[in-house]
């Protein structure tokens, strides 16, 4: 007897395959619902993150589910219900600032975040709303600068004002 085996439609390959080439330039998925959502919204949302170097893709759910397993990203099933669409980030940096952009653009419009998988790690929405509380790698940095130039500065500062003083007693 012979083993039953599905046809698969071409064009159905040819867009997996496709979508896979683009997701494996990414390490960053933020799940989004965008139920309710204008196009003229979603082209907003769309140019905001392009601007962060980000993108933002509708995807069909069964396409998405087989390219996650194809490309390892394991437990993202869970948000790949319903319409779905998916913020697409490479680095951490890229990854905070989508975040940011998609749960202050959530506020006024009906997009919903599901969930997220980045850097090999599954997030809900909760833990993600968190992640897009936290400063960035950068601000961090520029944070962490500015404390340790304060002193320094101060140091300088005093310094000048004594040479200042005693420069101003040699004169009299």
């Amino acid at each position: 007897m012979a083993e039953y085996q599905t046809r698969k439609a071409q064009h159905k390959v040819d867009a997996v395959q496709e979508m896979t080439s683009e997701f494996s330039q990414y390490d960053g998925f933020i799940f989004t619902d965008y139920r309710g959502m204008t196009v003229e919204q979603i082209t907003t949302l769309r140019n905001q993150l392009r601007e962060k170097e980000a993108a933002y893709r509708v995807v069909k759910n069964r396409f998405a589910k087989i390219v996650m397993s194809d490309l390892k990203h394991e437990g993202t099933n869970d948000n790949l219900v319903g319409p779905t669409a998916v913020a697409l980030t490479s680095g951490e940096d890229a990854s905070s600032l989508a975040s940011k952009i998609l749960f202050e653009f959530s506020k006024g419009s009906p997009l919903q975040i599901k969930g997220a998988y980045l850097d090999g790690k599954l997030f809900s929405k909760e833990e993600i709303e968190a992640y897009s509380k936290l400063p960035t790698r950068l601000e961090l940095i520029a944070s962490l600068m500015g404390t340790m130039k304060a002193p320094l500065s101060k140091l300088a500062r005093t310094l000048q004002a004594v040479a200042d003083a005693k420069g101003g007693n040699t004169e009299n």
